[in-house]
Parts: structure tokens; C-alpha cells; sequence
């Protein structure tokens, strides 16, 4: 995730970590060259990138390895789907059928 005023060079950028099986959690933040760098690892190893300015700036007041907070859920759960839909990847026990994940 990403912020900033020019599209070539962003502000701030975040990114999550998650296992399917707890949490996400932020494992690497920066602003300014460090964005820029955050933002290239991501796209070289093809991880899908979503622009969130309000987002981001939240996740970026967290420490390294932290967990998102459970306010932050449903936010950060939208970001996740929108990177498993355009890999063409469901979440386990995902039930394309009726979109319910099964127990």
C-alpha cells in the first residue's frame, strides 16, 4: 500500500504480512526512498499493489511486526481480497460456490 502526491514517487508506503492464520501484520514501513524500495521488492517478486492513502497512514504509526489492530480488519480484509482475486487465489477452505468459507 501506498500514498503520495506524485504517482511516480510516493510519500509512505506499508507493507502487510499474512499467514491465513493469524492477523496481518505490518513487516515493513517507510517514507521517501524507503517507500520507493518497499514499493520495487513488491513489484519484483509480482505482490499485488493497492493505493490507500487513509489506510496507509494509519498502518504506518504501527511498529514493525505488529499485528493489525481488530478496528483495522474489514479494511485491511478488502486490501487482501483484492491481492488473492488478482492472482486468481481464494483464501483456505474458500467455497467458490457461495462465496462462504467453509468450517
Amino acid at each position: 500500500m501506498s500514498t503520495g502526491t506524485d504517482i511516480n514517487r510516493p510519500s509512505i508506503a506499508v507493507a502487510l504480512h499474512y499467514d491465513e492464520e493469524t492477523a496481518p501484520r505490518v513487516t515493513a514501513k517507510g517514507r521517501g526512498d524507503v517507500a520507493e524500495q518497499i514499493l520495487a521488492v513488491a513489484k519484483e517478486h509480482n505482490i499485488p499493489l493497492e493505493e490507500n492513502p487513509e489506510l496507509v497512514n494509519i498502518l504506518s504509526e504501527l511498529e514493525l511486526g505488529t499485528q493489525i489492530p481488530e478496528a483495522l480488519y474489514l479494511a485491511v480484509a478488502e486490501v487482501i481480497a483484492f491481492a488473492y482475486m488478482v492472482r486468481g487465489r481464494f483464501p483456505k477452505n474458500w467455497n467458490p460456490d457461495d462465496g462462504v468459507p467453509q468450517k
